[in-house]
């Protein structure tokens, strides 16, 4: 496996301060910057501050973003629960939040809290999102109320259908 490059402490001071839930933050980068570090960093942040996980959305571009900050929650979150005080307190220090019993015991207690918490922690794409909410409100949205969002497969198919109908009708035109 490849080692990770250390970070300058001037970008890992930014991160940090992106990474605090109590701050409006816009994050925009380059792949491979540590974007998806810093929202999986402010996700931990708020559940660790008490948070309820059913009420934390998380919001990409890509169903591969979505999945892998999803898995660095649960991961994170996992590895914790083993941690003894010393590396627990680390770790806790590590997403800039100060460590004591308190905030042990519910680092400890994360990893069960989102695996359990009703639809799961949403981490989905911006597509995800919007279907869901024309789901939940089509009247209001003007879409029938049983409507299904096309594939690209079934999309390519119908568009490939259309078009040789229209070939076929102008030919015989």
């Amino acid at each position: 496996m490849k080692a990770r490059p250390e970070i300058p402490p001037a970008v890992s001071a930014r991160q940090h301060e992106a990474s605090d839930p109590e701050v409006s933050a816009w994050a925009s980068a380059n792949a491979g910057s540590g974007k998806t570090h810093v929202l999986t960093q402010r996700v931990i942040k708020l559940l660790l501050g008490g948070e309820d996980p059913a009420k934390i959305l998380c919001i990409t571009f890509t169903k591969a973003a979505a999945a892998t900050m999803a898995t660095r929650v649960f991961d994170t979150l996992a590895e914790w629960t083993a941690y003894d005080d010393a590396a627990l307190d680390q770790a806790i220090l590590n997403i800039g939040a100060a460590p004591d019993a308190r905030t042990r015991k519910r680092a400890r207690q994360l990893f069960a809290l989102a695996l359990e918490t009703p639809g799961g922690l949403k981490v989905q794409t911006i597509h995800a999102f919007c279907t869901r909410l024309l789901h939940q409100f089509p009247f209001e949205a003007e879409v029938g109320a049983g409507f299904e969002v096309l594939d690209d497969a079934t999309q390519s198919q119908i568009l490939e259908t259309l078009s040789l109908d229209v070939m076929l009708e102008g030919a015989a035109n």
